[in-house]
C-alpha cells in the first residue's frame, strides 16, 4: 500500500501535466481521454485512495471543461463556419442540429464573467488593395486628363472618412497630380542665368523652397518644376514666364540716384486724382471692392490693387521723425522694397527735420555725444600706425556715417536707439578707442594737452567729460578752467602775436 501511495503520483502527475497543456487546444474530445486516461491509471490502486483521486480527476476535468467552454467563447475560429462546441466529433452522415450560440455554449457558474462574442469579427487583412498603383504612377499624359483626375481625387477625399489613412494616401496622391500637371503648364526649359530687364538684374535661383511668391501673378512658386528668378538689386521674385509681364523698374535705381524719403505723413490725395486706378498698374479699383479693392499706402498716400499690395506692414520714417511712432503699417509691396533698401542710408537730418526731438528723446542727446566723441579720437587712429593695422576703425564698418559726421541719422539708427541697442554698443566701442588712446598706446598719449590756465592735473584730451576745446585753435582745457577765465585763450593769443611778428614790416636799422 504504501509502495503504491508513493509511485502512483508519478504517472498521475505525467497525465496531470497531459491534461493541462491539451485543454487549451480547441478540440473538445480530449476532456474524455483525460478522464479515460486517469480512471485506466488508477484503477490498479486499491482502497480508499484510488476513489479519492479519481474523484478529484473527475473534478479537475470538469473545470478544464469550463475553462474551455470560456477561452473558445473568448477566442473564435474565423474558419469554423458551423456552429456548436463538438461539431468536429459528429460523423460524416449524422445532421448537425440546429444550436443557438446561447444553447451551443454551456452555462457558467454564477459569478465567472461570460465572454460572448458570436459576432466578433478577425481583420485578416483580405480588404486591402495590393494592386493600387504606388504614389507618383499617373496614367494621364495631357492637361485635360490631369485636370479630371484632380477633381475625382477630390471628390474621393471629401467622401472618405475624416483623418483616416485612405483619406491620407488620397491627400498625398492630390499633391502629385497637381504637380504634374504644374510642370505640364510650366515645362522645366533651358533659361539663361542673368536677365536684366528694367534696370532689374535678374538672376536665375537654384534653390527648391516652395515657400516663394511670384510678385507678378501673386502665385506660388514651384521650386521643384518650375524656373524662378530674382533681382539683385529688389529682390523682386517671379517666374521665368513672367519675366517678360513686368512694367515696374527697379526700385534700386531710384535709391541709387534720388535717395530720399517723403517726409508728409500718409500723403493722401484722393481717388479722383488717380482716376480710380491703381497706382502702380493702373487697374480699377474701388473703395466698395467692385471691380478690386482700393488698398491704401500708409508711406505714399496713393491707393492700389489687390496684386500691388499685400498689406505688409513697415515703419513709417515720417511718423518716426515727426512723432516717434515705431508702429508698422501697412505699405504696397513697391513701397516696401523702397524701405528696405533704404533703411541703412543715413539722409535724415534730425536737427533741420525736427530739432525738438532731441529735447523729447534723451537717448538722441548721448547717442550725439558719444558721436561727436569718436570724430573727435579719429584724428589719433589716422596718424597712429598700431591703429591702423589694428583696424580699430572696422568697429563702425556698419554705421560709417558715424566717422564721417554727428548729424545724419538713418532710419535703422533710429530704431536700435527705440530699442536701446544703439546706446550699448556705441558706449562699447567708445570705451575701447578710449582705451587705446590714453592707456595702450604712447604716441597717442604724447599728442595729449596740459591746461594752459591752471598748469595742473593730468594729460587732456579733447573727448574727455571734464574739458573744453577751444573753437578756433583745438587746445583743450579744464572745463572750470576755461569758463572761470574771461580773457582769450592762450594759444590763440601766442598764434596771433606770431603772425603779427612774421608780417610785421622790417625797421630802418634792420635794413641798414
Amino acid at each position: 500500500m504504501a509502495v503504491l501511495s508513493l509511485r502512483a503520483p508519478g504517472p498521475w502527475q505525467a497525465i496531470q501535466v497531459w491534461a493541462d497543456r491539451t485543454l487549451l487546444t480547441p478540440h473538445t474530445g480530449v476532456t474524455s481521454q483525460v478522464l479515460g486516461v486517469a480512471a485506466a491509471v488508477m484503477t490498479p490502486l486499491p482502497g480508499g485512495h484510488a476513489a479519492g483521486r479519481t474523484r478529484e480527476a473527475r473534478w479537475d476535468a470538469m473545470e478544464y471543461d469550463e475553462k474551455l467552454a470560456r477561452f473558445r467563447q473568448a477566442h473564435l475560429n474565423p474558419f469554423n463556419k458551423q456552429s456548436g462546441p463538438r461539431q468536429h466529433e459528429q460523423g460524416p452522415g449524422e445532421e448537425v442540429p440546429d444550436v443557438t450560440p446561447e444553447e451551443a455554449l454551456p452555462e457558467l457558474p454564477p459569478g465567472e464573467p461570460e465572454f460572448r462574442c458570436p459576432e466578433r469579427v478577425m481583420d485578416l487583412g483580405l480588404s486591402e488593395d495590393h494592386f493600387s498603383r504606388p504614389v507618383g504612377l499617373f496614367l494621364a499624359s495631357d492637361v485635360q486628363q490631369l485636370r479630371q483626375a484632380i477633381e475625382e481625387c477630390k471628390q474621393v477625399i471629401l467622401e472618405l472618412p475624416e483623418q483616416s489613412e485612405k483619406q491620407k494616401d488620397a491627400v498625398v496622391r492630390l499633391i502629385h497630380l497637381r504637380l504634374k500637371l504644374q510642370e505640364l503648364k510650366d515645362p522645366n526649359e533651358d533659361e539663361p542665368n542673368i536677365r536684366v530687364l528694367l534696370e532689374h538684374r535678374f538672376y536665375k535661383e537654384k534653390s527648391k523652397s516652395v515657400k516663394q511668391t511670384c510678385d507678378k501673378c501673386n502665385a506660388i512658386i514651384w521650386g521643384l518644376i518650375q524656373t524662378w528668378y530674382t533681382c539683385t538689386g529688389c529682390y523682386y521674385r517671379c517666374h521665368s514666364k513672367c519675366l517678360n509681364l513686368i512694367s515696374k523698374p527697379c526700385v534700386s535705381s531710384k535709391v541709387s540716384h534720388q535717395a530720399e524719403y517723403e517726409l508728409n505723413i500718409c500723403p493722401e490725395t484722393g481717388l479722383d486724382s488717380q482716376d480710380y486706378r491703381c497706382a502702380e498698374c493702373r487697374a480699377p479699383i474701388s473703395l466698395r471692392g467692385v471691380p478690386s479693392e482700393a488698398r491704401q499706402c500708409d508711406y505714399t498716400g496713393q491707393y492700389y490693387c489687390s496684386h500691388c499690395h499685400w498689406n505688409d506692414l513697415a515703419v513709417i520714417p515720417a511718423r518716426v521723425v515727426h512723432n516717434w511712432d515705431f508702429e508698422p503699417r501697412k505699405v504696397s509691396r513697391c513701397s516696401m522694397r523702397y524701405l528696405a533698401l533704404m533703411v541703412s542710408r543715413p539722409v535724415l537730418r534730425l536737427r533741420e527735420i525736427n530739432p525738438l526731438l532731441f529735447s523729447y528723446v534723451e537717448e538722441l542727446v548721448e547717442i550725439r555725444k558719444l558721436r561727436q566723441d569718436i570724430l573727435l579720437m579719429k584724428p589719433y587712429f589716422i596718424t597712429c600706425r598700431e591703429a591702423m593695422e589694428a583696424r580699430l576703425l572696422l568697429q563702425l564698418q556698419d554705421r560709417q556715417h558715424f566717422v564721417e559726421n554727428d548729424e545724419m541719422y538713418s532710419v535703422q539708427d533710429l530704431l536700435d536707439v527705440h530699442a536701446g541697442r544703439l546706446g550699448c554698443s556705441l558706449t562699447e566701442i567708445h570705451t575701447l578707442f578710449a582705451k587705446h588712446i590714453k592707456l595702450d598706446c604712447e604716441r597717442c598719449q604724447a599728442k595729449g594737452f596740459v591746461c594752459e590756465l591752471c598748469r595742473e592735473g593730468d594729460v587732456l584730451f579733447p573727448f574727455d567729460s571734464h574739458t573744453s576745446v577751444c573753437a578756433d585753435c583745438s587746445a583743450v582745457f579744464h572745463r572750470d578752467c576755461y569758463y572761470d577765465n574771461s580773457t582769450t585763450c592762450p594759444k590763440c593769443a601766442r598764434l596771433s602775436l606770431r603772425k603779427q611778428s612774421l608780417f610785421q614790416e622790417p625797421g630802418p636799422d634792420v635794413e641798414a
